[in-house]
C-alpha cells in the first residue's frame, strides 16, 4: 500500500501543472482507480481540504494518505506530491531566470495557462454534476444550493463592484449546507 501511495502521488506531482485544483482531477483518477476510496468520499476530502489551511494538493495528499495507510502513509503520500515540484523548482530557478524575456517561452507559458484554465474548468463542471445529479436523479436541493451561492457571488461582484472572499463564501456554504441538510 505505501508503494501504491508512493507512485500514485508521485505521478500527481510529476503532471498537476497549475497548482492545486488542477491536480484535483489527477488525484481523483490515482484514487478511483486504485479503488482507494468512493467518489462521494473523496468529495468529502476535497471540501476538507480546500476548508483547511494549506495547498490543496497537499491537503488532499495528506488526508488519502492517512485514510490508506495511517500516519507514514500521510507522510509517504505528502512527500511524493511535493518531491517532483521541490525538485523542478531547483532545477529551473537557475534556467527559466536566464530565458524568461525569450518570446518562445512566454508562449509556451501561455499555452500552460490556458491548458491549466481548462482543466479546474473541466473539474468544476465534472464535481457539479456529480454532487448535483448523484445516481441518475438530480438532487434538486444541491441545484437550488449551486444556484443560490453563484447567484451570491455574482450578485456581489456585481452589486457591490467586489469580489465575494473565499472564507466568506465557505461560510455561507457551510450555513446554507447546514441548513439545507441538517434539518
Amino acid at each position: 500500500m505505501i508503494l501504491e501511495l508512493f507512485l500514485g502521488f508521485l505521478r500527481v506531482g510529476c503532471f498537476s501543472f497549475g497548482g492545486g485544483y488542477a491536480a484535483v482531477a489527477l488525484i481523483r483518477e490515482v484514487v478511483l482507480s486504485n479503488g482507494w476510496m468512493s467518489e462521494e468520499m473523496l468529495s468529502y476530502l476535497i471540501a476538507v481540504s480546500e476548508s483547511t489551511p494549506g495547498p490543496i494538493m497537499v491537503n488532499l495528499a495528506t488526508y488519502i494518505g492517512s485514510t490508506q495507510a495511517g500516519v507514514l502513509g500521510s507522510l509517504v503520500a505528502t512527500l511524493a506530491v511535493v518531491l517532483p515540484a521541490f525538485l523542478l523548482i531547483l532545477g529551473l530557478m537557475a534556467v527559466l531566470k536566464r530565458f524568461m524575456g525569450n518570446p518562445w517561452v512566454s508562449a509556451a507559458m501561455k499555452g500552460l495557462k490556458a491548458c491549466i484554465i481548462g482543466v479546474i474548468f473541466a473539474t468544476g463542471l465534472e464535481m457539479l454534476w456529480t454532487n448535483c445529479v448523484p445516481s441518475k436523479s438530480p438532487d434538486l436541493t444541491a441545484i437550488v444550493l449551486t444556484a443560490l451561492l453563484a447567484g451570491i457571488y455574482f450578485g456581489c461582484r456585481e452589486g457591490f463592484h467586489r469580489k465575494l472572499s473565499p472564507i466568506a463564501l465557505i461560510g455561507i456554504s457551510a450555513l446554507l449546507g447546514i441548513a439545507a441538510y441538517g434539518f
